[in-house]
């Protein structure tokens, strides 16, 4: 829990009946923890923005921080009654260890502060975002993001989300071809780590731009799993 956001009018957490001490330390800051089975990303923060009462809501995941720059920012924003629906924020990466500033990762603009009555969730079921009604403008400061600590977590995190993301792809019709397992891949590095000077970032922006190809041919890999399936039945 970010003290950073401890100016906010309430504090709403969603927890998927986590085994750490998530609730405990919740808890501190506010009395709104609601514990809830696993819904998956959407449905969690569709939940979380039903329990709110506040008309401006901003969303964080839980590896999310708040810079006090942008803390202060929103809270002169606020005051002045916006006319826009949503503001995106630069969001910045750390990863194995490194600030990513290139990579096509920063400034990875999000939209995460929104007019409670003039946006939702989507239901994606990775990568989950919202469905703004009006005009999205853009704030200055950056949203600390501490993705990845370590390759078993990226690892782990890849294998979940490419069986969603592929799962997903082929409930949609989407089927797998042979250049969707070599070349997409192959553009992929190539984009991350040359068109979008994934290289300046270090090692952590070759090992990113490696993993992140890794993972767009494990996704169509996956998806050419379900096309076999499907086919046997």
């Amino acid at each position: 829990m970010s003290i950073a956001v401890r100016w906010a009018d309430e504090i709403i957490v969603v927890d998927s009946e986590s085994k750490d001490r998530t609730v405990e330390i919740a808890r501190k800051y506010t009395s709104n923890v609601f514990i809830e089975r696993w819904l998956g990303f959407a449905a969690a923060k569709s939940f979380g923005l039903s329990k709110t009462n506040s008309e401006w809501i901003l969303w964080l995941d839980a590896d999310e921080r708040v810079t006090p720059e942008l803390a202060n920012e929103i809270q002169i924003l606020l005051k002045l009654n916006p006319d826009q629906a949503a503001f995106r924020v630069k969001r910045k990466a750390y990863f194995l260890g490194k600030w990513i500033r290139h990579s096509g990762w920063y400034p990875g603009r999000v939209t995460r502060l929104f007019h409670r009555n003039r946006a939702r969730f989507n239901s994606a079921a990775v990568h989950e975002g919202l469905e703004i009604d009006g005009i999205i403008s853009n704030l200055n400061n950056d949203l600390l993001h501490f993705t990845d600590p370590n390759l078993y977590h990226y690892i782990s995190k890849l294998n979940r989300y490419t069986s969603l993301a592929a799962n997903e792809s082929h409930m949609r019709g989407k089927r797998c071809s042979r250049i969707d397992i070599f070349l997409r891949p192959a553009w992929q590095f190539t984009r991350m780590y040359f068109v979008r000077l994934g290289f300046l970032d270090g090692k952590p922006g070759l090992l990113l731009a490696i993993l992140s190809a890794s993972y767009v041919m494990t996704k169509y890999a996956k998806i050419w799993e379900l096309d076999r399936k499907a086919d046997t039945i």
